[in-house]
């Protein structure tokens, strides 16, 4: 026995540290690039979507969009320290989904994992065709190319993830660092300016302001409030994906948790802050946002530099889905709600079906709503905000089952973010309903029993298996190895011999059709297999119809009634091309005789593939 020693102080050097994937993962800053630009891209339409519903109040409507947003800001304020809480408590990522799953029952968090799935399904099309709505404003020639120029936006996107988080997170640093700190300085010159610099975007545009004022009552301000929360949509997602983060993984998702929420707290109230001060009102075809560039730094470079960056990172806002819904699919795959495919992760520690999942399904939403952003808007943040209740509600059971100091402030503090985004939830899919929202109070049960269906299949398939339960020894049984030929070949004799590795008795069957030719063929198969003599008779299967499979798999049965205590396999010989392309040459034999085996028997199978050298 030898030992290997090495040198006091030195290490070995012939052999690689394992790679423990961590380089593939998230730091704070690029966790921060890759699952908050929804929640970064939504200061494009969240103030509007306030300005919008407050206009039908006229001028003096709009005088409350302040005060809206600052309660809007609370909100997030209250949002962002409960999912601190949920990344602490639940760091194995899920969200609203594995808060639930702990306090509040199985069916509850099916209900929370369906909201979050269908409001990142919905995102990923919503930010595509947003932003692609901001290049074909700019470019009007390619309004009637938006379809594919979403599939394309869509396609770039999906294969930036397949190569793993961090390096999307890395190609997404610098659009979202130029937005913030384009936005950012657009607050602050607007600040330092007594009147709007030029107002030439809105110019000719008909203003969305009703004619006769109306009293500000309760139901707008909170219909104001509902819609003007879309701009927290993406909040949750850094808690969904907290094992995408490096070690120590909870402190890096609560860093950038936290600095999400400043950000975007100091950039709703700070726009909010320019509307009021320039007394802006919406108009048909100009955004607000670009309403207060323009107002800020006038119409030059800086107007369309923001309005550039606005159509970047609305289009890329789509990453935070990439980034959350693959984690969450993967533990309700763990979970025995989803195929166990979900739970599989390819090198650089991608969730590569969760991806490929999550592109299939947006792309028959964009080309169900043909690019058009206002057909999905009126589906979009319904379950995010049903996520946000249930994640809080949940929090509240956490922190009177747990025995710490502050337990009570902190329950507090979740039970008054579910009441806020309770509401908001009723509000919204009551205000949007007619609008679309329906489909989503249909979509949301019917995906909670698509996950229930699938648990009940894993079930009964454990119990079969007897799952949990000490199996019998295994023991040794007679074997039949069975191999279908047509011909002589060196993959004939590969095959046998392989079988008879294999089993304790080989037979060759070959079928026959009633065809003169197939008769012939099999006449001198026979000729042929005398001369060579293998060892292993050969079995003339014969069929009525022309049929390969079906004779085999009845041979089978027929051996299997007639030795019942003989273990039987079927061994297919196929050969491997030297190229890709060239199995579109091979006939196929094989896997229509594994079909039919698979389908009418019980019979192992064994596909041999041999390799031309």
């Amino acid at each position: 026995m030898s030992v290997l020693t090495t040198e006091p102080g030195a290490t070995p050097t012939d052999e690689e540290p394992p790679d423990s994937g961590e380089r593939h993962r998230l730091t704070a800053i690029t966790g921060l690039a890759a699952l908050s630009l929804d929640a970064m891209a939504s200061v494009a339409y969240g103030p509007e979507a306030i300005v919008l519903v407050l206009a039908a109040a006229g001028a003096h409507g709009l005088g409350f969009t302040l005060p809206v947003t600052l309660a809007i800001a609370g909100l997030l304020a209250v949002l962002v320290a409960s999912y601190r809480q949920v990344i602490a408590a639940f760091p194995d990522g899920g969200g609203s989904y594995a808060v639930a799953r702990t306090h509040l029952g199985r069916r509850t968090s099916l209900v929370a994992a369906a909201s979050l799935v269908l409001d990142y399904v919905l995102n990923v099309a919503v930010a595509v065709t947003a932003g692609v709505a901001a290049l074909t404003s700019a470019f009007p020639a390619l309004h009637d190319d938006r379809l594919w120029l979403c599939l394309a936006v869509l396609a770039l996107i999906t294969a930036v993830n397949l190569r793993g988080i961090a390096e999307s997170a890395k190609a997404f640093v610098a659009p979202t660092v130029v937005f913030v700190g384009s936005v950012l300085v657009l607050i602050v010159v607007g600040l330092f300016r007594s009147a709007p610099a030029s107002t030439q975007a809105a110019a000719g545009h008909a203003s969305a302001v009703a004619d006769n004022a109306t009293a500000v009552g309760t139901l707008l301000l909170l219909k104001a409030f509902a819609s003007g929360c879309s701009a927290l949509t993406g909040v949750e997602a850094i808690a969904n994906a907290v094992p995408s983060f490096r070690v120590p993984r909870v402190q890096r998702a609560q860093r950038a948790e936290v600095a999400l929420g400043a950000v975007l707290g100091v950039m709703l109230v700070g726009l909010s802050v320019l509307i009021s001060r320039f007394h802006l009102q919406p108009v048909d075809g100009v955004t607000v946002l670009a309403q207060l560039a323009e107002a800020s730094f006038g119409h030059n470079w800086a107007f369309y530099l923001v309005q550039f960056a606005t159509m970047i990172l609305l289009a890329l806002s789509a990453n935070t889905s990439f980034g959350g819904l693959p984690v969450l699919l993967k533990l309700l795959a763990r979970d025995n709600y989803l195929p166990h495919v979900f739970a599989l992760k390819a090198d650089r520690q991608v969730h590569r079906h969760g991806v490929l999942a999550l592109a299939v399904v947006s792309a028959a939403l964009l080309v169900f709503s043909g690019g058009d952003t206002n057909t999905l808007v009126p589906l979009f943040a319904i379950g995010v905000f049903v996520g946000f209740t249930i994640a809080q509600v949940g929090m509240v059971r956490h922190w009177r089952l747990e025995r710490g100091p502050g337990r009570r402030g902190k329950a507090a503090l979740n039970g008054l973010g579910a009441g806020l985004t309770g509401v908001a939830a009723v509000v919204v899919t009551a205000t949007k309903f007619a609008q679309g929202a329906w489909l989503i109070v249909i979509a949301l049960p019917l995906l909670v029993a698509a996950f229930e269906t699938v648990h009940r299949a894993y079930v009964r398939i454990g119990e079969r298996l007897g799952l949990g339960r000490v199996p019998e020894h295994p023991h040794r049984e007679r074997s039949v190895v069975i191999v279908p030929v047509s011909s002589l070949s060196r993959l004939t004799s590969e095959a046998l011999t392989a079988a008879a590795s294999l089993g304790d008795e080989v037979r060759a069957v070959s079928v026959c059709c009633p065809d003169p030719e197939d008769r012939a063929a099999l006449h001198a198969l026979e000729r042929s297999w005398a001369e060579w003599d293998p060892g292993v008779p050969l079995i003339r299967l014969t069929c009525e119809r022309r049929s390969l499979g079906r004779p085999i798999a009845a041979y089978v049965r027929a051996v299997t009634a007639s030795e019942p205590a003989t273990r039987v396999t079927v061994l297919i010989p196929e050969t491997e091309p030297e190229r890709v392309w060239q199995r579109l040459l091979q006939n196929q034999r094989g896997a229509v005789v594994a079909h039919a085996v698979r389908r009418e028997t019980d019979a192992v199978i064994c596909r041999l593939r041999f390799r031309l050298p």
